[in-house]
C-alpha cells in the first residue's frame, strides 16, 4: 500500500507516530522559512509541513508542486499550534520527512473548491475534477449510503434482488423510447427499459412475492432538474397484497430511509384523494409544509359588476398570513409573476385585511366592505393577512394558483429543505383522455387496476373510473408512485380495448403477459422510487445531476465523453441503417 492512513483519519491520539499518506496538492502556502501543504484525498484534508531550516531541498521540493500534483509523503505527526475547527484533522499536522512525487497535474480548468469558479457546463466537461470537490464528493456518499439503507430495510423485510433485462421489447404506451438496433435480427430494435413493469409482474406469476431491484431505467423525453435520460429506480412489486398493505410496508422504508439518513423521526404520512389535491393545491404533488389552502369564491365574488370574476368559470385563492403590509412593489411583483407565459394567469387581485380592520384592494371600486368581510370569512383570514385571487378557467387557473403559491410559500421562508412533509396521493383516475389523438390513455400505465368499484364503469364511462394507484410526494417532490396490477387476463383485455388497442395489437405488444396470465397469476402490486430524487430531497438540492457521478445535460448530452456521437459507417453497414440527412 502507498499510505498508511487516508488524509481525513489522523487525530490527537496519532501524535509521534511515523505514518504515510497519498493525496493529491490541493493547495500550497510559503511563509519563508516554512511552506505548508493541504493534502487531499476522498476522505478529507491533512495539512504537510516543510521547514526550510531542517531540510532545505525537501522544502523546496514541496514549494515546486503544483495544483492537483499527485503526491505521496513520509513523516510525524505533530499538533498543530494554529488549530482549524473546520475540518476533522485540523487540530493536527504532518511533519514531513520524505516525498515522493507520484504524478503531475496540468493546471486543472477551475478551482477545485465548494466555491469553484467553474461554469455548470465546463465542470461537466471536466466531471473527474469536478468530482473531487467535497461537495459532489459527500453527494455520491449519501446516494451510496442511501443504496446500503434500502437494501438493508427490504432484505429484512423478505424481499429478494432480481435483475431484469436491459435489452426489451419497444411499447406504444408512456414516454419515448431509445431503441438499439439488432445486428443478428435484420430491422429489428430492442428497446431500453423505461421501467421493469412487465418483467416484475411476471416474476409475481413466478412465485417470487416481495421482488425488489435498484435499477436503471431509460426514457427519451425532455430533460429538466429533476428529469435525466438515464435514473435510478427503487422498483419493487409484492404478491397478496392490498393497497393498505403497499402503502405500509414503504412508508415504513421512508422513515427508516429518514431516520438512517437524516436523524429524522417523520411520524405522519398524509393521505389525500387525488380530486380533492388539485381543488386544494392545484396540483398532485402538493407541497404540505405549508398551509395556504385554495379558497372558492365563485357565489362570493361573482355578479358584482368585474367582469374578470363574472366571467371566469373559477375564481380562487389563497390567503398569505401576516403579509398585508407588503408594498405595492411587492405586490407588482406578484402580478409580474402570475403574468409569466409558464404560469398563464392574465392578472393578479389581492386584498389586504389591514391590521386596523379596514381593507385595501386593486378593485375596492367593484366591492364593499362587506363583501371583502365575506371573503375574509371564507379564507379564515386574519386582520395582517393577505388575499390573492386569480380567475379563469378551471384547470389553468388552478395551476396558476399552485404555482403562485410555491412563489408565496418561497417568500415567506416556508419550504425550509430540513423539514418534510410526506404525503399519500391515492385514488387517481384510471385514464386521461387526449384531445389531439381523440383516445385515453393510461395515467399510469395499462397494468394498473381499476378500483374494484368502478370495474363496470371500464366499459361505459371510462373517464370516471379510479385507479387503484397512489403516489408518494414530499415536500412537493413525486418521489415515486405505484398501483394494485391487474391480474385477471379478461379485465386486462378490458383495458387494452379502453385504450384503443384492437385484440390483435395488445396480443402482439403485450401477448406474453397476457399468457402469463393464464397460469395462476397472484392478486399483486408495487411501487416504484425516483432514487435520484431521493437522495436530491436528502441533500437539500433540487437537481439530480449533483447526485449522478457522470449525468447528462439540458441538451441530453454528456459533453465529457462528448456522446452521443456519429458512428462508423461500417457499424451501420453491419446495422442495416440508412441515415437521413438532418
Amino acid at each position: 500500500m502507498l499510505r498508511t492512513h487516508t488524509c481525513g483519519e489522523l487525530r490527537l491520539n496519532h501524535i509521534n507516530q511515523q505514518v504515510t499518506l497519498s493525496g493529491w496538492v490541493r493547495k500550497s502556502r510559503d511563509l519563508g522559512g516554512m511552506t505548508f501543504i493541504d493534502l487531499r484525498d476522498r476522505y478529507g484534508i491533512t495539512q504537510l509541513v516543510f521547514n526550510m531550516e531542517n531540510n532545505s531541498e525537501l522544502c523546496n521540493a514541496a514549494r515546486s508542486l503544483g495544483r492537483e500534483f499527485v503526491i505521496q509523503v513520509m513523516g510525524v505527526v505533530a499538533e498543530r499550534s494554529n488549530k482549524n475547527k473546520n475540518i476533522p484533522t485540523g487540530e493536527i499536522e504532518i511533519l514531513v520527512e520524505k516525498i515522493t512525487l507520484l504524478n503531475t497535474s496540468k493546471l486543472p480548468p477551475f478551482t477545485i473548491e465548494n466555491e469553484t469558479d467553474g461554469g455548470e457546463e465546463l465542470r461537466m466537461k471536466y466531471r473527474y475534477l469536478d468530482l473531487r470537490r467535497e461537495c459532489n464528493r459527500n453527494n455520491l456518499a449519501l446516494r451510496h449510503k442511501m443504496s446500503i439503507e434500502t437494501r438493508k430495510y427490504l432484505n429484512d423485510q423478505g424481499f429478494m434482488e432480481i435483475e431484469t433485462p436491459v435489452l426489451i421489447k419497444s411499447t406504444p404506451e408512456g414516454a419515448r423510447d431509445f431503441v438499439v438496433p439488432s445486428r443478428m435480427n435484420p430491422n429489428q430494435f430492442y428497446a431500453l427499459p423505461q421501467s421493469p413493469q412487465t418483467f416484475k409482474q411476471l416474476l409475481m406469476v413466478a412465485g417470487y412475492d416481495r421482488y425488489f431491484q435498484i435499477v436503471k431505467c431509460f426514457r427519451d423525453e425532455d430533460l429538466r432538474a429533476d428529469r435525466q435520460p438515464e435514473f435510478t429506480q427503487i422498483d419493487c412489486e409484492m404478491s397478496f397484497v392490498e393497497q393498505e398493505d403497499i402503502l405500509n410496508t414503504f412508508e415504513a422504508l421512508a422513515k427508516h430511509l429518514f431516520r438512517a439518513i437524516k436523524g429524522v423521526e417523520v411520524d405522519h404520512f398524509h393521505r389525500l384523494p387525488y380530486s380533492e389535491a388539485l381543488r386544494l393545491y392545484g396540483s398532485d404533488k402538493p407541497d404540505l409544509r405549508f398551509a395556504m389552502q385554495f379558497t372558492e369564491l365563485n357565489d362570493l365574488a361573482q355578479n358584482k359588476g368585474f367582469s374578470v370574476f363574472d366571467q371566469a368559470e373559477l375564481v380562487v385563492g389563497i390567503c398569505a398570513q401576516g403579509a398585508a403590509a407588503w408594498s405595492r412593489k411587492e405586490l407588482d411583483a406578484l402580478t409580474d409573476f402570475v403574468k409569466k407565459p409558464q404560469i398563464g394567469a392574465q392578472g393578479l387581485v389581492y386584498v389586504k385585511y389591514n391590521e386596523d380592520n379596514t381593507f385595501k384592494s386593486s378593485v375596492d371600486k367593484f366591492f364593499s366592505t362587506a363583501d371583502f368581510t365575506a371573503w375574509a370569512g371564507r379564507f379564515n383570514a386574519q386582520p395582517g393577512d393577505l388575499m390573492l385571487i386569480l380567475a379563469g378557467e378551471t384547470a389553468k387557473i388552478r395551476k396558476a394558483l399552485c404555482e403562485l403559491r410555491l412563489e408565496m410559500g418561497s417568500r415567506l421562508g416556508l419550504r425550509d429543505p430540513q423539514q418534510f412533509a410526506p404525503l399519500w396521493v391515492v385514488d387517481f383516475p384510471l385514464l386521461e383522455w387526449d384531445e389531439e389523438t381523440q383516445r385515453f390513455y393510461a395515467m399510469h400505465h395499462p397494468f394498473t387496476s381499476p378500483k374494484p368499484e368502478d370495474i363496470e364503469l371500464l366499459e361505459t364511462h371510462p373517464g370516471i373510473v379510479r385507479a387503484n394507484a397512489y403516489d408518494l410526494v414530499i415536500n412537493g417532490v413525486e418521489i415515486g408512485g405505484g398501483s394494485i396490477r391487474i391480474h385477471d387476463k379478461s379485465l386486462q383485455n378490458k383495458m387494452f380495448t379502453a385504450l384503443g388497442f384492437s385484440p390483435e395489437e395488445a396480443q402482439n405488444q403485450f401477448g406474453f403477459l397476457l399468457n402469463a396470465f393464464e397460469y395462476g397469476a397472484p392478486p399483486h402490486g408495487g411501487i416504484a422510487f425516483g432514487f435520484d430524487r431521493w437522495c436530491s430531497l436528502f441533500g437539500g438540492q433540487d437537481s439530480i445531476r449533483d447526485f449522478i457521478a457522470f449525468p447528462k445535460n439540458n441538451s441530453g448530452r454528456d459533453v465529457m465523453i462528448d456522446s452521443p456521437s456519429t458512428i462508423a459507417q461500417v457499424q451501420l453497414d453491419e446495422l442495416r441503417l440508412i441515415l437521413k440527412k438532418p
